[in-house]
């Protein structure tokens, strides 16, 4: 989230490359998912971390669907993807009230255990950044 309250996008790209995002309200059947939001990056995202508002164009990002207004009572999963289906990253679940106890410079993300237990966690964006690719 920014210091004025915008959802940003944001992804640590650990290893491979990233071309783009979706935000998406995921079903239990895969052909009924519906896209809510979807980003070109104008270049392939490689490793690091790199963030862009979701509400409206950012630099080095094409919105290829813009982002609709989001709903109380809808989880929300946010991916990213490569053009040619090689890769992507791991998504993240939320729903507004996750998203309205989120605070500036704060990024909620899927945490996986050394077990493999996968837990949705909210950390500060400089964890994130330290943290995120430890296990790649």
């Amino acid at each position: 989230m920014t210091e004025d309250g915008r959802l940003l996008g944001v992804m640590m790209v650990c290893g491979h490359r990233i071309d783009g995002a979706t935000l998406y309200v995921a079903d239990a059947d895969p052909d009924k998912s519906v896209t809510v939001g979807s980003w070109n990056a104008e270049r392939p995202l490689t490793p690091g971390l790199t963030t862009w508002t979701l509400d409206s164009p950012a630099p080095g990002w094409t919105a290829t669907e813009p982002l609709t207004p989001l709903s109380p009572k809808t989880t929300y999963s946010l991916y990213g993807w490569t053009k040619d289906n090689s890769w992507s990253s791991g998504n993240v679940s939320f729903t507004l009230a996750d998203r309205n106890r989120l605070t500036p410079g704060s990024v909620r993300y899927l945490s996986v255990s050394q077990d493999g237990d996968e837990t949705a966690a909210t950390v500060t964006m400089a964890e994130f950044e330290a943290t995120a690719c430890r296990d790649m």
